[in-house]
């Protein structure tokens, strides 16, 4: 690295990795590099995800369908190695070209259903199920502009500020300033909102709130990002702490979070999904659970 001033070339061209945790697996094409086979199993739902906060979301609602007694949200959860490049496998590709995690296959119907992206499983599923999301117009609403404030917003926290505090080659000051203060403005709109409201979307639980938990919530607990909760003075936001506090408490919710996760102790992750409630803990490729 330089510390000479950049100048933008007129017309950007891809020449060498650009540094930072993600660099081998960074680049400025789609499409699949490899083929590879995604596995299915036997259950309706076919996730292929891992436990970072994006992943958790799926997992976290799957496990919420299933403590409500909807046998139907029945999962088997397969690992993708994001850091490996199983994102950018062609069966992988197929199921979501955008090569993020998490992917869902709903094979519960005549005709397989590729679903993609957090925010379209979770309302895929909430429909589906009829739970989680409010029936009511103004409900409804509230519900979906909070779910979509997340979608908006969860970039400028991982990507934005979790990028430049954590995975930079270089730490720089503009850059973390710039992405703390946009961090620091979320935590309190969500902490204002949570001065008045038992959850986002008002008094009942719902997708808005399984879809800001892990990453808000992980913030919240120091979980994101090393010494970022300090950094961010994460404390502060009391309502946030409260609404974190409550959700995190949810049995479904401890599970959800640990589903393909591989990171800490094997015994806070959850492996091979069967049925309702039955996971084994061995720690294999073929997984099912999130991690913050």
């Amino acid at each position: 690295m330089t510390d000479a001033p950049y100048t933008p070339p007129k017309v950007w061209v891809w020449d060498k990795e650009n540094g930072g945790k993600f660099a081998s697996i960074n680049r400025p094409v789609a499409g699949a590099t490899h083929e590879k086979v995604l596995p299915v199993g036997k259950h309706p739902f076919q996730l292929y995800s891992l436990a970072t906060p994006n992943g958790q979301k799926v997992t976290i609602m799957l496990e919420e369908l299933l403590a409500l007694g909807h046998t139907g949200a029945e999962y088997d959860a397969w690992l993708i190695k994001i850091g490996d490049g199983d994102q950018f496998g062609s069966g992988f590709v197929e199921v979501n070209p955008n090569s993020k995690i998490p992917a869902l296959m709903d094979r519960s119907g005549p005709k397989p259903i590729r679903v993609f992206e957090s925010g379209a499983i979770l309302l895929h599923l909430a429909e589906k199920f009829g739970a989680f999301i409010p029936t009511d117009a103004a409900g409804r609403a509230e519900c979906l502009s909070w779910l979509f404030w997340q979608m908006g917003s969860a970039p400028y926290l991982g990507g934005g500020f979790g990028h430049f505090y954590a995975y930079a080659p270089e730490k720089f000051e503009y850059a973390i300033n710039r992405f703390a203060m946009e961090v620091k403005r979320q935590m309190d709109v969500l902490d204002r909102r949570l001065a008045e409201s038992e959850y986002l979307a008002g008094s009942v639980y719902t997708i808005a709130d399984i879809a800001v938990w892990p990453w808000y919530g992980g913030l919240a607990r120091g979980l994101l990002y090393g010494e970022s909760g300090t950094f961010l003075d994460v404390a502060s936001y009391k309502n946030v702490q409260r609404w974190t506090a409550t959700i995190g408490a949810r049995p479904a919710v401890k599970r959800g979070r640990i589903v393909n996760r591989v990171s800490g102790d094997p015994a806070s992750q959850l492996h091979e999904r069967h049925d309702a409630g039955d996971f084994d803990t061995r720690t294999q490729d073929k997984i099912a659970a999130p991690a913050v």
